[in-house]
């Protein structure tokens, strides 16, 4: 019970960022602030080591997929900016 939890939680997580990392693929344009951006993925890719570090799946899926769609993010907003 505690596992679904926590994969629904992730899903619903994950997929906040979905409309906005296609938004900025499709126009190649990032409209979130640059800061903001390289902390979360600083912040996400942190998480995702220890996550993998403490065995908790869940965790570190959520926390890979985060930092791979803020990582797009960032790497539009310094490419086309």
């Amino acid at each position: 019970m505690k596992e679904a939890v926590g994969l629904i939680g992730m899903l619903l997580l994950v997929s906040s960022w979905i409309p906005q990392t296609l938004e900025t693929i499709k126009n190649k344009k990032c409209p979130l602030n640059l800061e903001f951006i390289i902390i979360y993925v600083t912040a996400s890719t942190l998480l995702t080591i220890y996550s993998y570090l403490i065995g908790d799946l869940v965790f570190l899926t959520l926390n890979s997929l985060a930092a791979f769609q803020s990582g797009i993010n960032l790497y539009v907003k310094l490419r086309y900016t």
